[in-house]
């Protein structure tokens, strides 16, 4: 928790090309080492890989309904109750659904086989809008986790 009475949220600038803050957010959490400018292009090539893929579809639509399917609405958290540990089942806040769809699809994407990493993103993309592929196993597996222990959900205060 922040001692500051006042707390911001930073403004993020969006992206330049197709002019949306969600794009700009993911672009900054592939980034590494600063290097944003590399991660444009990366995910720009990734578009461009996705553009012929499905019928009737812009590839900015397909990247938004995966990182859809994405987010949990569900996750456990830990909760100290007289001395045992209880993983409570919470919802979860919308700007973190974000953030937790974003970071699989980023993570999965850099686990996967192929060449490049633009080809890998478009293949995470691709698998996540059709409702299979790692991030949305992870998803499963959270919601699984959330579900089983749903018996502790009396202590979520």
């Amino acid at each position: 928790m922040s001692r500051r009475s006042k707390t911001f949220k930073r403004e993020v600038i969006p992206d330049p090309v197709y002019k949306d803050v969600v794009i700009a957010k993911f672009v900054n959490k592939m980034m590494i080492q600063g290097k944003k400018a590399v991660a444009q292009k990366l995910f720009y090539a990734a578009m461009d890989e996705l553009k012929g893929k499905v019928a009737g579809e812009e590839p900015i639509s397909i990247f938004k309904k995966a990182l859809e399917n994405c987010k949990p609405s569900l996750e456990v958290r830990s909760r100290r109750v007289g001395g045992a540990t209880y993983q409570v089942p919470t919802d979860v806040r919308p700007s973190r659904r974000l953030a937790l769809a974003m970071r699989w699809m980023i993570e999965y994407s850099r686990a996967r086989g192929e060449k490049d990493f633009a080809k890998r993103l478009a293949g995470e993309v691709m698998d996540a809008f059709n409702n299979r592929g790692n991030a949305i196993k992870k998803r499963e597996d959270v919601h699984k986790m959330a579900e089983a222990n749903k018996a502790f959900s009396h202590y979520n205060w």
